[in-house]
């Protein structure tokens, strides 16, 4: 039986965690469902996958709920289980930022269609920036995309001081996997000063599933952080494996770069050389 995969994340004020996770997690397990929800006073995150069926009748509960109505999510098939365990989670922050004026409750940046994503940033004036961690930008990334190098997600604010100026950079188009980093990445810059701050709605899985190939800005997979490792075009699995250190690789390789030239202690740990 093919697994439904299912990718999903909503900024919402939610004062009851506790309950909220005790009552995903039950209904998780008479779903059969595998994956993990974030549940944080900020809203929630998950990646979860199982019987269609299932899948969907967890959607529906959630979307029941008046914080969660407008819950967008992306669904895929995969024929191997891409996760072990059901987990459940309150967490501070549905993704770890640490800056608590990156609140898109309160500031948001534009969504933009993936059907009107091109027209975006194929203009001049506007600066594209991909908000994902440089391996993921690696295998995969928009045409004319800067990359800011970074490990992790917290690091963005320290680019953004470093690299970004609301009065050199008037327009700024930000993209993630799914659409929650550069959210809060928008957010974040809206906090300090940026006015016009554009995010893909949906993230770059919904571009690949919306966007024919034949029309795409896309160049190479997207990295996704499941058993199928990277997509291509219609959420298709695109071929990757993952070496020792966690890090995609291409199909026919063993190890990434890093670890080809890192020292065997360091290959092992998952360090880079």
């Amino acid at each position: 039986m093919p697994f439904t995969v299912s990718a999903f994340y909503r900024f919402a004020r939610v004062e009851d965690c506790e309950a909220l996770r005790a009552d995903l997690f039950a209904f998780g397990q008479r779903e059969g469902l595998v994956g993990t929800i974030l549940i944080a006073p900020e809203g929630i995150n998950a990646t979860i996958a199982g019987p269609d069926a299932g899948v969907a009748a967890l959607l529906a509960h959630l979307r029941s709920d008046d914080r969660f109505a407008g819950l967008a999510s992306k669904e895929s098939v995969t024929e191997a289980q891409p996760f072990q365990r059901w987990k459940v989670k309150v967490k501070p922050e549905i993704l770890t930022f640490g800056a608590p004026e990156a609140d898109p409750n309160l500031l948001a940046g534009t969504y933009v269609k993936p059907l009107d994503w091109n027209a975006l940033i194929s203009r001049d004036d506007v600066v594209l920036i991909d908000t994902r961690n440089d391996y993921e930008v690696a295998i995969g990334t928009f045409r004319g995309a800067v990359d800011p190098k970074t490990q992790s997600f917290t690091e963005f604010k320290s680019y953004a001081a470093q690299n970004l100026d609301p009065a050199k950079h008037a327009k700024i188009a930000m993209f993630c996997t799914g659409g929650i980093r550069c959210e809060k990445a928008s957010a974040y810059l809206r906090a300090h000063g940026f006015d016009e701050v554009y995010h893909l709605e949906g993230g770059i899985l919904k571009y690949l599933e919306d966007v024919p190939a034949s029309e795409s800005l896309w160049e190479g997979a997207c990295f996704v952080f499941d058993e199928r490792v990277a997509v291509g075009h219609g959420v298709i699995p695109a071929g990757h494996r993952k070496c020792r250190c966690g890090w995609p690789v291409g199909e026919g390789q063993d190890q990434c770069l890093s670890c080809l030239a890192a020292t065997p202690t360091a290959a092992m740990t998952g360090r880079r050389p």
